[in-house]
């Protein structure tokens, strides 16, 4: 398959939506990828770091989320900055925007099928569901 790498890791929780999206696609065309979920196994800092160091620190953050919403006025008041961002994603994972995809040197954040198709390719015909 042209452009993907040998390790593909999607990075969420198992009950999101988008990430079940982007992991039913994978399988559909025959993707192999491991699954790290922040959840259950938390978030490596140094992931997080490396994500950071091709995105802003708010393309990672996840102000529509449940977790957002129910964190006090004063705590989403103190997300400002990178720093700010980092401690909240890291005290609470799924703040984190997902899926996060790590697929070589290329990072995707969210699920596009357009996206997903331009990162990976139309390797195989989806599976009929």
């Amino acid at each position: 398959m042209p452009g993907v790498a040998a390790e593909v890791t999607v990075f969420g929780i198992p009950g999101c939506d988008q990430v079940r999206r982007a992991r039913a696609w994978l399988r559909a065309r025959g993707v192999p990828h491991a699954f790290h979920d922040v959840r259950a196994d938390g978030l490596p800092p140094q992931a997080l770091a490396r994500w950071l160091r091709h995105l802003p620190w708010d393309a990672l953050l996840n102000r529509r989320g449940t977790t957002w919403r129910m964190l006090p006025a004063e705590r989403k008041a103190a997300v400002v900055d990178q720093a700010s961002a980092v401690e909240a994603i890291v005290a609470e994972p799924t703040l984190l925007k997902r899926p996060v995809v790590e697929a070589g040197s290329r990072l995707l954040v969210g699920f596009s099928e357009a996206a997903f198709e331009s990162a990976f390719g139309a390797a195989a015909d989806p599976e009929p569901v």
